[in-house]
């Protein structure tokens, strides 16, 4: 496969193709005036977001997939901004520039591959991620580095050497290797615009990286290097100032430190306030402030956090913790909080009855409230959302669109002819409702027909045109799809079983969930003759399986051998388990039951069983 196809496989050479010109929404560069930002002659503060896939997906969890990384596509990335953009912020902090791991497979992209080797696909989606921040108006804080190994930094680096990461503040040649990147960046001439990064007013400030351990004197080392190579943005100290660690006196007198910020994860919302307090006494008006990152609070907490850095001109901006868009195969990214007690995911807008236990909505209402005041602007309608993209329809059970930003629901539309008349097949359906399945399924679909589809997107303000018509669709099978959200679908179950709702991560992020173990027994019953079927299963251990039997005209159940598929690539950063795929294709199955035996510890993430007239 030639570059230039592998780019358009991965949908980053679609904004080559359309973004001819260096559009920009930025007259000015942000500055530092004492502790305030300032856009030209006005102040600039803001209430947004942390994104940290926009440059990088961490969250690829399709049942399938061996991994779960990847590179945005431009229609991700725009979501991502538009998003922003509807809740009022002007101001995204990235995540930062991923580094190749020890376990990394070929097939898995990262920005540095060695020292001093960079990826040039994965630093065009860097391009286009700033060409659309220029396009929408939203600004970017760019932190340089992980401390952490998430999505590489740190460890690798010194990894690379065969050293520790604690050598990493004070071994020369770590240092070197850091300042190949941190070089490359920054000098680095965007394919899309033409715009040198250093030259780019969407970079709001470089940040050293993401709550660094390090001493001072690193700091003082990178930052000074930093602007030896850029002199048009500001940096921010990427010193992990942590909950009640507060932030260092040397930051606060070292010339080459524009700003610096804190994150807060402290459990009890009097102490997060008290530790942002605190911070302000150390900085005492010598720096600009940002509340990096915060958040796993109730709304009520939100709010009053909120408020004090909406009162406090000395705090210039704050950034919760996190948001995540939507997906280009359909649905949204899902990604479970490791600090989130179990709790909490990533927010998707404008939010979802799927996040309805940490009250996403009106979460996102108290943030977009807050970011348009702290402007000082009013709040102002929602737009009625764009008209979404409907995908391509292999069967009634699988349909699926990307989703419109701001869009609360969808309804589907559905004809028997081209030109119409079209009538609702669906509607209010929710398109954060399943984690990396089809999103609708049309049970209503006769079998023998054939439709046309299309979407239309629905908020408060209204409802899109219609999206792309997709047919036809012919229907010679109808199927039972079952989630398992609840136990309305199957027809009997028998044994020890629970609806699992937790540690989502383990099950590729999957909400809803069937566990059963040796001696559960589920029946599913089908209007018609059953034709094939696909369970969706993640087993505690190779020796945990499932076995199916089809129904008899006789009443009986008779024996069907399947080779089941697994998708287990190791226990990875979350002890996964592991995903195995159960398929049947077979047309003389002729029963109208499946039973399903649990040999063992098992969960059923999803079932689809196909009949026939």
């Amino acid at each position: 496969m030639t570059d230039q196809s592998k780019l358009i496989r991965h949908g980053v050479f679609l904004c080559l193709l359309v973004c001819t010109s260096h559009i920009t929404a930025f007259d000015n560069f942000i500055t530092a005036d004492s502790n305030r930002l300032m856009d030209g002659k006005n102040v600039f503060r803001f209430i947004s977001f942390n994104i940290p896939n926009l440059n990088f997906v961490e969250d690829e969890m399709l049942f399938e997939r061996s991994h779960p990384f990847g590179l945005p596509t431009s229609f991700e990335i725009r979501d991502a901004m538009e998003s922003v953009q509807q809740m009022g912020g002007n101001v995204i902090r990235t995540y930062t520039i991923p580094v190749r791991r020890e376990t990394d497979t070929p097939d898995i992209p990262r920005y540095v591959l060695a020292p001093g080797v960079f990826d040039e696909r994965a630093f065009t989606t860097m391009d286009t991620m700033l060409a659309l921040a220029n396009e929408t108006g939203v600004r970017l804080i760019v932190p340089l580095l992980n401390a952490w190994k998430w999505m590489g930094g740190r460890p690798q680096y010194a990894g690379f050497r065969g050293k520790s990461e604690d050598d990493f503040w004070t071994d020369s040649q770590l240092m070197d290797d850091f300042k190949k990147t941190v070089k490359y960046v920054l000098q680095r001439t965007n394919t899309v615009t033409g715009v040198p990064y250093s030259e780019d007013k969407a970079i709001l400030c470089w940040e050293t990286g993401n709550e660094l351990p390090c001493p001072h004197s690193w700091t003082r080392t990178i930052t000074a290097y930093i602007k030896s190579l850029d002199s048009n943005h500001l940096i921010m100290d990427g010193y992990n100032a942590f909950d009640d660690r507060p932030m260092r006196e040397a930051s606060m007198t070292e010339p080459t430190i524009d700003i610096v910020t804190s994150h807060h994860y402290a459990q009890n919302p009097e102490d997060v306030m008290a530790h942002i307090h605190d911070n302000m006494n150390v900085v005492r008006g010598r720096k600009v402030y940002i509340i990096g990152e915060f958040g796993f609070l109730s709304t009520t907490a939100i709010n009053e956090i909120l408020e004090l850095v909406r009162e406090n001109q000395a705090i210039s901006g704050a950034l919760i913790w996190s948001l995540r868009y939507h997906r280009h195969l359909g649905g949204f990214y899902w990604h479970s909080e490791p600090l989130g007690y179990g709790l909490f995911k990533a927010y998707h807008w404008p939010g979802f009855d799927s996040g309805s236990e940490y009250d996403e909505t009106n979460l996102l209402e108290t943030m977009r409230n807050h970011a348009f005041a702290i402007q000082g602007k009013p709040v102002p309608p929602l737009p009625v959302p764009a008209s979404p993209q409907l995908l391509q329809i292999t069967h009634v059970a699988s349909i699926s669109w990307r989703g419109s930003a701001g869009a609360s629901t969808y309804d589907i539309e559905r004809s028997e002819a081209a030109h119409g008349p079209w009538e609702t097949a669906g509607t209010g359906i929710q398109d954060a409702a399943v984690q990396y399945f089809p999103l609708y399924h049309d049970a209503s679909a006769e079998i023998g027909k054939e439709y046309y589809y299309r979407v239309r997107a629905v908020n408060r303000s209204g409802k899109s045109a219609p999206s792309n018509m997709i047919g036809p669709v012919a229907v010679n099978e109808q199927a039972i799809v079952d989630n398992l959200d609840h136990l309305m679908t199957l027809y009997h179950i028998t044994g020890p079983f629970e609806l699992k709702t937790d540690d989502d991560r383990k099950f590729k992020e999957d909400m809803h969930r069937l566990y059963g173990e040796k001696g559960t027994e589920l029946i599913y019953r089908t209007p018609g003759p059953i034709t094939r079927f696909k369970v969706f299963a993640y087993t505690e251990n190779e020796h945990s399986t499932l076995e199916f039997s089809v129904s008899q005209e006789n009443g009986t159940f008779r024996s069907v051998d399947i080779q089941p598929v697994s998708y287990y690539s190791g226990e990875g950063d979350y002890a996964y388990w592991r995903p195995v795929l159960y398929e049947l294709n077979k047309t003389d199955l002729s029963g109208r039951s499946l039973k399903i035996n649990f040999r063992g510890k098992v969960q059923i993430s999803r079932a689809e069983i196909y009949f026939g007239p």
